[in-house]
């Protein structure tokens, strides 16, 4: 093979190689709006501004710091009831009114919520109101499983704190 021909050779092999390592970053980048079928929301969900997402992701958040020791107790109850409230207003608004018209009977179930009173759902463990467990729901640990006493704060059997 001749001299000349190994240069031109060896030139086009290092030109492509240049080319192929620059290519993205000179190629223009396509649009969020050009990936068809996909909203910005689907495509990074921290970019989703909603008030839904935005007091969901906060109750993510401080049971990440409360875990870490980063919040303390007080401060942790107090924002978990203010993203909480916030984020069943947003979860609120999604659903859709329905048509006016008589209101459908709703039985009463026996298991009644300490600060609300009876709820309107016959198999409810916990209150749609504030989420609170009712009073004759059975209650189980978390981190073990074992069966909770009414009203208990932690568990008998390993000692973990429970919900209220």
């Amino acid at each position: 093979m001749s001299p000349v021909l190994e240069l031109v050779l060896g030139v086009l092999l290092a030109g492509g190689g240049v080319a192929f390592v620059l290519r993205p970053i000179l190629a223009p980048r396509p649009s969020d709006s050009a990936v068809p079928g996909a909203s910005q929301a689907a495509l990074d969900p921290e970019d989703d501004l909603s008030t839904r997402a935005v007091a969901l992701r906060a109750l993510k958040e401080i049971e990440f710091d409360r875990a870490t020791g980063k919040l303390a107790d007080a401060d942790y109850d107090a924002l978990k009831q203010r993203y909480t409230a916030e984020a069943l207003e947003a979860l609120r608004e999604d659903v859709p009114q329905p048509s006016p018209g008589p209101a459908p009977r709703v039985p009463v179930s026996g298991r009644t919520c300490p600060t609300h009173g009876s709820r309107p759902e016959s198999d409810a463990d916990f209150c749609s109101e504030c989420g609170r467990r009712l009073a004759s729901a059975a209650g189980y640990c978390p981190r073990c499983g074992t069966s909770l006493e009414p009203n208990a704060l932690f568990c008998a059997r390993c000692g973990g704190r429970v919900a209220a």
